[in-house]
């Protein structure tokens, strides 16, 4: 039996939300290409709540949603908090947010048209800004060599609490008082 404990445990683990031992026996019907009945899976999804809600483990399988998943237990909370806040605060670089910032007013861009504005490589903070899906490829363009063109993606709004690229700064909005020296005259 323990063979389909680590079966299931490794289906609930995977899955991005609760799953429902329906799914689990229809998943692993296929699998085995035999039924497997419903009271196996489901005192096996026993056994592993039995298991995971030992002291030695930092999480527990719950039921929730009308499925299995694992959750962290509530006394690590706070260890997990500062992770998440920690990660949350991860910033851009100064390159990554002038390439960033190049990319939104502009688009679409290709890396070249970003590049001769900044008058740097900038394949370091385009792929970053790819990783951290800020920014996104919109096509190709139609000049010599076909480059890929760059534009914002929907995370870009999210990230900096826009809802349209028109809520963006305008350079109007930048305004500085003119250098001064000395004292003011009147």
């Amino acid at each position: 039996m323990d063979f389909l404990h680590r079966h299931i445990e490794a289906l609930i683990f995977c899955a991005p939300e609760p799953l429902t031992v329906t799914e689990i026996v229809k998943c692993l019907s296929e699998m085995f290409e035999a039924e497997v009945p419903m009271d196996h899976v489901e005192s096996a999804i026993y056994e592993l709540r039995k298991k995971y809600n030992q002291e030695d483990f930092a999480f527990a399988l719950e039921h929730l949603g009308g499925g299995y998943q694992f959750l962290t237990k509530p006394s690590y909370q706070t260890s997990i908090s500062i992770l998440l806040k920690q990660q949350s605060q991860k910033r851009l670089s100064s390159a990554q947010l002038e390439t960033l910032s190049i990319i939104a007013y502009k688009q679409p861009i290709t890396k070249g048209e970003v590049e001769q504005i900044r008058g740097v490589n900038s394949d370091y903070s385009v792929q970053k800004l790819l990783e951290k899906e800020l920014i996104e490829i919109k096509g190709k363009s139609e000049g010599v060599g076909k480059p890929l063109i760059y534009g914002t993606s929907e995370k870009f709004m999210e990230y900096f609490g826009i809802n349209s690229l028109q809520d963006l700064p305008q350079p109007k909005d930048f305004s500085q008082p003119e250098n001064q020296i000395g004292e003011e005259r009147d």
